[in-house]
C-alpha cells in the first residue's frame, strides 16, 4: 500500500466538492489546486560571513526534508557592499507530496507554537491566487534544535495554487487549513 499525506486525501475526498459547491464550477479541472510551496530565507549578513549561508541551507532543508539551494545575488549594490555572483540566501521549492506535508506540519505543529498567534494575516495575497507568509523565528519548526541556532531569522513562505482569484486562493488555503484572522 502506497502512503499519501492526510491532507492531499482531504483535499480529494471533501475540499473538491467544497469548493465546486462554494463557487459553482462546472467542471472538476476548474477547481483550484495548491501547485507548489517555496521557502526563502534571505540572509543579509552572509556578506561578511560565508558560513551563515551553509547554515540557512541546512536549517530549510531540515524544515522541509528536502535539500536546499542558496540564491545568489544577480546584481551589484554597491551601498550593501553586495557584489553579481554572491550567495545572499537560500529557498527550497516543495511539490506534490513533501507539499502537502509540509503545509500538514506548519498547521498543526509549528504556527500553533508562534507566540500570541491569533491567525495568518489576509492580506498577503497578489491578485493573481498566490499567498505569502513571512515567519520571524525559525525555531516554532520542531525539527531545528534550538541549542544549534547561532541566529534567530525569519523565512518567507509563498503558497503557489492554480486560482484565478485572490477569494478562491483563500477558500482553498482555509479549506487545507491555514489559520486567518477574522476580520
Amino acid at each position: 500500500m502506497e502512503y499519501t499525506p492526510r491532507l492531499k486525501e482531504e483535499y480529494k475526498s471533501r475540499i473538491i466538492d467544497a469548493l465546486m459547491k462554494e463557487f459553482g464550477y462546472k467542471n472538476l479541472m476548474q477547481v483550484p489546486k495548491l501547485q507548489k510551496i517555496v521557502i526563502s530565507k534571505g540572509v543579509g549578513a552572509a556578506i561578511a560571513d560565508k558560513k551563515l549561508i551553509e547554515h540557512a541551507v541546512d536549517e530549510l532543508s531540515a524544515i522541509t526534508g528536502q535539500k536546499a539551494i542558496s540564491t545568489i545575488s544577480k546584481k551589484d549594490v554597491a551601498a550593501f557592499k553586495l557584489r553579481k555572483g554572491m550567495p545572499i540566501g537560500a529557498k527550497v521549492t516543495l511539490r506534490a507530496d513533501r507539499m502537502y506535508e509540509f503545509l500538514d506540519r506548519l498547521v498543526t505543529v509549528a504556527l500553533p507554537r508562534v507566540r500570541d498567534f491569533k491567525g495568518v494575516k489576509a492580506g498577503g495575497f497578489d491578485g493573481r491566487g498566490n499567498y505569502n507568509l513571512g515567519i520571524t523565528e525559525q525555531i516554532i519548526f520542531p525539527e531545528i534544535n534550538i541549542d544549534k541556532v547561532n541566529r534567530i531569522t525569519g523565512m518567507d513562505i509563498t503558497f503557489v495554487t492554480s486560482a484565478n482569484t485572490d477569494k478562491e486562493a483563500k477558500s482553498l488555503l482555509h479549506e487545507l487549513g491555514l489559520p486567518f484572522k477574522k476580520n
